[in-house]
């Protein structure tokens, strides 16, 4: 597509938003006809309307390998913009996603308001997500459900869902995994970045033996280090 066809477009389309549709392809393809469960962050508080949430929207798939698969709308340039076009990435290149062990949406609640506030942080403090990160948190249960071992969370691609390109970038999907504070603190044993990503890597590997879409799961006991 050039500059004047998109431009062409979005005069035929005054609703157009090649990001979110890209979005939604990309899901469409894993998930079928199979609708999701969609939550939209009300408009007054959007940030582009001077509210303080940075994503407008998140969607929750039912899997079925019985996890909910959530992925955010926001981190990426999801509508019409003319100087966003052919950019080399789209917005801050990423959509967030959270594979949760879960019979319904609604316990999914917590892990979006996790996501806002990590889209909060991006956003404010310009400081952005990266494959083989960890988020080491407070040391609490991130649902602060106190029976769980799953403090701190680890970032990796989706293992279902692929980079794709849209007009305005490429967009990459970074999957969060929670896990122990055990294993944090084994990948955070190692002074060097360089050395954080192997131990995220080779924790990775050991934790899709069983578990090859990596899944949270909140109740889980036992350690992978």
């Amino acid at each position: 597509m050039t500059l004047e066809e998109y431009k062409q477009h979005i005069e035929q389309n005054p609703d157009y938003s090649p990001g979110w549709e890209a979005i939604e392809h990309a899901f469409q393809a894993l998930y079928g006809d199979k609708k999701p469960r969609h939550y939209a962050t009300h408009l007054a508080s959007r940030a582009n309307l001077g509210g303080d949430q940075y994503l407008d929207g998140y969607s929750i798939y039912q899997s079925i390998h019985d996890y909910q698969h959530i992925v955010t709308y926001g981190m990426s340039e999801l509508y019409a913009n003319e100087e966003s076009f052919g950019g080399e990435w789209s917005g801050w290149g990423y959509e967030m996603t959270f594979k949760l062990v879960a019979d319904k949406p609604e316990e999914c609640l917590w892990v979006l308001n996790t996501l806002a506030n990590l889209a909060f942080f991006t956003n404010t403090q310009q400081n952005y997500l990266e494959n083989l990160q960890f988020i080491a948190g407070d040391g609490k249960p991130l649902s602060r459900d106190d029976n769980s071992l799953i403090t701190a969370m680890i970032i990796t691609h989706d293992t279902e869902i692929e980079s794709l390109l849209t007009p305005h970038g490429k967009v990459d999907f970074l999957q969060l995994v929670g896990i122990t504070q055990k294993e944090l603190e084994w990948i955070m044993q190692y002074e060097h970045i360089e050395d954080n990503k192997k131990k995220i890597q080779e924790l990775i590997y050991k934790m899709q033996d069983d578990n090859p879409y990596l899944a949270t799961d909140m109740k889980r006991q036992i350690s992978y280090i």
